[in-house]
């Protein structure tokens, strides 16, 4: 380091060297805060998650399976019905007690307006358990 000389002529020289003290100094600041702050950074909050398994739907005898394919053809049971059949059959298993669930189970091209149909007219007739039956992604 340079320090101060008696010699006039080399006072007005350029100081060449670096001052590394501040340098020091901002290095050990930085490195106490990051000793402080690393515990903080590892620190994590245990939590148990729920866990959710899923099997297969099987219809028990007391649920109505009702099948719909693109064409718009309603199965009760894997049996063929037309609407006023379909009708009947609903207010028969309304009246039923308990009451049975049914499970729609509807082809991926169906159109929704059919589908929202036979929901409306189970709901007309009383049936109030509705659910939908989706085959699983292979």
């Amino acid at each position: 380091m340079a320090f101060g000389t008696f010699d006039a002529a080399e006072d007005n020289a350029a100081l060449t060297e670096i001052n590394m003290v501040p340098l020091i100094d901002v290095m050990l600041v930085l490195l106490v805060i990051f000793i402080v702050t690393a515990p903080l950074l590892t620190h994590a909050v245990k939590i148990d998650l729920p866990r959710a398994t899923s099997s297969a739907n099987l219809t028990k005898p007391d649920n109505v399976r009702l099948d719909l394919d693109a064409a718009g053809r309603v199965f009760w049971n894997g049996e063929p019905v037309d609407a006023e059949a379909l009708t009947q059959r609903l207010a028969a298993a309304a009246a039923r007690r308990p009451q049975p669930e049914l499970h729609i189970r509807a082809e991926r091209t169906t159109p929704y307006e059919k589908v929202a149909q036979i929901m409306s007219a189970a709901a007309r007739q009383g049936l109030v358990r509705i659910g939908f039956v989706t085959a699983p992604d292979e």
